[in-house]
Formats: C-alpha cells, structure tokens, sequence
C-alpha cells in the first residue's frame, strides 16, 4: 500500500479555525527539506464543492493554481513559497472529488452491486489520493481542514485513523493545532480549550504526537506540563507558537524548539544534516528591517477581504524584500471609484497595480485608475483582468474606439478588443475548446505555459530571458482582430504565447513603466529569490516616490 518508505504527519486543528495550519505545516516541511529530506505537502478540505474554483473569494480568499492547472486552495501558496518543491494536482482535493469519483464508480458497476458506504468506500477513496499526493517523498505532511469536531470532518478523520493502523508505527505522526487564549477578565492563560480539543480528537481514536498551541504570548513551563499532563502529550512535545510580527519566522520559531528532531525521531528517520537557516534569517531581516516605504494602490473588486488576493500581497512583500524597502498596500475598492474622486484616492500612490477578478462589477473604477496611471506616468501593474482593463482603457481613450469592451461585461459591443477564448493549448500542450455556454469551472486556461518576451521589451529586461514560463486563470484573452490597431496608436505586445496566437503582455511606448500581463506572476514569487516583475514593479514604485 503505497510507498513503504513514506513517512506521513497529518495535521489538524481545534478550537477554532484560522489557526495558521497551513504555515505551520510549511514551516514544518521547510525544515524537513532543509535536512535533505524530499517533502510534499497535501491539503484536503472538507467542503462538496469540486474545487474553489467557482467559490466567492468573499467566501473562500483566493485561489492558487498550480503549475499543472489545477485550482486549490490557497494554502499550497504558502507550501511553495517555504518549500522548494511544487505542488500539483494531487495535492490538493475536497470532499466534492471523493464523493464525485465513489459515485462514479457505483454507477459503473465497480462495487457490484454492494451498498456504497462512508466506510469503506469513502474512507477507501481518500486513503488512496492520500497514498497518491505523497508520491514517493519522504515525507508528506496531510493538512486536514476545518476543525476537529465538524461533521465535514469526519471521513477525513476516520481514513487518517484507518492509516495509521495500515501502517508501521513508524509511518505515521499526528500534529494537532490549538488555541491558547489569554483572558484579561481572569488574569491568565486557559489551557481549557486545548484540553477539550485533544479529547474531541481521542473521540476519534486519534492521539496527538505534538501539540501546537497558539497564544498571542510565548507558553510559560507551567503551562506546558499542565497540558502535557491532560493531553498525554510529552511535554517537550507541546510546542508555543505565539504571535510573531513576520510569518518567515517560524521555521526558526519550530526548530528553537527541536520540532524536526522530534518528527525524526518519531518517524525513525536519521538525518545528519542540520537545517540550514541562513536564507529565512536574510528574509527576516529584509522584512523587519527595510530602509524606506512605498506606497502601492491595489484596485480591486475584493478589497473586504484581505486572503482574496494573499499571494499577491506576499509578492509584492518579496519586491520589497529585494529592494530594501516596505510595501504599504492601499487596498481600493474599485466599485467606488470614479472621475470625480480619483485624484482623492490616488494621488499619494508611488504606483498602481490591477489583480485579476472576474465579472462586471467595479470594471469602470479599474478603467478610471488605469487612465489615471497612464496620464499621470505613475507605475502599472494589470494582472490577468488588470492588462485586459489597460487594454479596454488604451483602446477608449488613446485609440477612440468609443465604448470598447471585453465580452465579458458587453456582448455587443462594437470593439471586443478583449474576447472568450474558443481554443488555447493546455500545460500539456493538448487543444482546449469551449464557448460561451460551457460551465464555469475547470473550463478555463489554467496551469503553466511558455510565453516568449520581445527583444527590447522592459518585460524582458527584467526576465533576463526570452523565454518564461507562468501559471494562467482565465477565459477570456485580447482580441487579435483589433490589435493592430491598438499598435498603431502605441499600445507594444510585449510578450505572446508560444504559438504566437496569444497575447500575453502589454506595455506603452510613451510611459517609464506600464506592464499588463495575462497570466498570475504572484504565483512563482519567493520570499527568499522574489520575482522579476514585483521585484522591477516596487522598484519603479521608489524611482516615481523620489521623482514627486
């Protein structure tokens, strides 16, 4: 059953949700990689949905795609940006996936006949795309989401059970998440709740190996054996992970407390090679410790909620990593933008930047705050929807062609400069088709593909190369039809897809910094190697903060 040489650590949380399981398990792996151990990370979340790719971000923060195309959650953004390796498809499946692919089954007449249920045929399923994910690592790290105690929950609790029995003692570590609150009513820190949540997991048959505890405050020892004592949990094992002021510190954080010797000694592993910390101490410091400020403007339609664009927000973090300086986002929401109040909004922005997001609402207020950036020679950065708003602006206002639009918000407008793409190759290099009555999920150009850069484009000057490779979410592209005419006017295609049928990035002749591109740069960012683009974005946003 599976890779006999695979190690697994499933990870789970209790008291509350938002925990910070994702980083922990990141952190956890980084270390682990850093030992010379190859590691994956696998996420499995609870809800029906077949995958978040229809989900609200309001709802369910961003989506992270995958270099294979596949739609995730967004904690596999963190597992890249900590570990060296990539996550895929498998890495990552929901509820939805298990039930889809059991009833599949039923209806072909796999089980024979026999009555399909939770156990064994559920449990079956997620054991096997467990076994799957891990691959032949040598560790996979399994975080279960949601909380321990939900009913969603609960298969994914019971096949974790089952594999621990499947498997040598060895095979198999439990890591469990707790909150540790402090009450200024009472004076002092509940060790409580952890209690209750340990117990909730025994109810399952699961005892937890390690114990996280969260607190706004490092643990006192006495809190510590108090909750080895009721957890039956070693007290070296109960390990504090209060509130740190830069999330790049917990590797550091878990490893002060020997958390990787104790997994290896846990799982039977031996490692002679220390953990090398150097890269995330240089990334502390660049965190902690910049030299100056710039002030970037983010208009979108989802500023509410901060977790809609988080891979963004840690690129351009890494920008300003690599440019000694702090980025202080100004999220904008875009619905309440217009002619009138712009300059309001705008005028102390050192450079604007444009995500991605689907749908007509806000369009207008994007439009306003891409016509300003032009005008005005301030930075721009259009990401996916923010280089096809750029295009639509440019198209309007430079190219006159009045009430130009994308078909997504106008379906008879008379200059579709942006349109829904019929056919595009996959990460495969397969032909995808669709058209304007095909679902909405998993229909769209997802995944890795090679985009190639024009010779003298600034996009390719700060690549460093011709050719690139990043991670795409979309279904609509600019319209090839009428961007000779955009061309005309000063609009440069500064990068197309490898068969040259695609456009990929836009810049402006006439401006010190103007780049669109189609595809999720905020993807491939690292906070310890960064990412061209932000790196170039934030320090353009410092060259026009010194210019004003």
């Amino acid at each position: 059953m599976g890779n006999k040489h695979t190690r697994y650590i499933f990870v789970t949380g209790g008291v509350v949700s938002s925990l910070g399981k994702g980083i922990a398990s990141a952190s956890l792996g980084s270390l682990l990689e850093s030992r010379g151990l190859t590691v994956t990370i696998l996420k499995l979340d609870p809800y029906i949905n077949l995958d978040p790719g229809t989900m609200s971000p309001f709802q369910h923060g961003e989506v992270f795609v995958t270099e294979d195309g596949s739609e995730t959650d967004l904690d596999l953004g963190y597992y890249e940006r900590f570990l060296n390796s990539k996550m895929s498809k498998s890495n990552n499946f929901t509820t939805g996936q298990v039930y889809e692919e059991v009833l599949r089954k039923e209806r072909k007449g796999d089980y024979l006949g026999g009555t399909v249920q939770v156990i064994p045929h559920i449990t079956d399923e997620i054991k096997r795309r467990i076994i799957k994910g891990a691959g032949n690592s040598d560790i996979a790290i399994v975080e279960i989401g949601g909380t321990v105690g939900d009913i969603e929950s609960q298969p994914f609790l019971e096949a974790i059970r089952q594999m621990k029995i499947d498997f040598q003692s060895n095979q198999t570590l439990f890591m469990h998440l707790t909150l540790l609150p402090f009450l200024n009513s009472a004076g002092e820190t509940k060790t409580k709740p952890t209690q209750r949540s340990v117990k909730e997991m025994l109810s399952h048959g699961l005892q937890p190996d390690i114990l996280v505890c969260r607190s706004d405050e490092p643990m006192e020892d006495e809190e510590r054996r108090k909750i080895a004592l009721f957890t039956n949990v070693k007290e070296d094992s109960v390990i504090s992970m209060p509130d740190v002021n830069s999330i790049y510190k917990i590797p550091l954080l878990l490893n002060n407390q020997r958390v990787d010797e104790i997994v290896l000694k846990k799982l039977g592993l031996s490692s002679s090679k220390r953990p090398n910390l150097s890269d995330w101490k240089k990334v502390i410091k660049e965190d902690l410790e910049p030299k100056d400020s710039v002030k970037i403007s983010m208009v979108g339609k989802y500023t509410e909620l901060a977790d809609a664009y988080k891979s963004l927000n840690e690129a351009l973090k890494h920008g300003g990593f690599k440019n000694n300086l702090k980025v202080d986002i100004d999220y904008v929401d875009s619905e309440g933008l217009n002619s009138k109040n712009i300059n309001s909004k705008l005028k102390n922005s050192d450079a604007i930047l444009v995500p991605g997001g689907f749908g007509e609402r806000g369009i207008e207020g994007m439009i306003c705050a891409v016509k300003y950036a032009r005008t005005k020679s301030i930075p721009y950065l259009g990401i996916c929807l923010g280089m096809q708003i750029a295009v639509i602006e440019f198209a309007r206002n430079v190219a006159k062609m009045k009430h130009a639009n994308s078909t997504e918000f106008d379906s008879n407008t008379k200059y579709p400069v942006v349109g829904l793409i019929s056919e595009w190759l996959d990460s495969e290099g397969s032909i995808e088709r669709r058209d304007s009555s095909s679902d909405l999920g998993g229909t769209m150009r997802l995944g890795s593909q090679e985009c190639i850069l024009e010779k003298d484009s600034l996009t390719r000057k700060m690549y460093k190369t011709a050719k690139i490779n990043e991670r795409h979410r979309h279904r609509y592209e600019v319209n090839n039809n009428l961007i000779d005419d955009l061309v005309s006017k000063g609009l440069i295609v500064a990068g197309k897809s490898s068969d040259k049928m695609l456009v990929e990035v836009i810049e402006l002749n006439s401006h010190p910094w103007f780049v669109g591109c189609q595809f999720h740069p905020e993807f491939t960012s690292d906070p310890r190697k960064g990412h061209p683009l932000f790196t170039g974005f934030v320090k353009a946003a410092k060259r026009n903060k010194i210019k004003r």
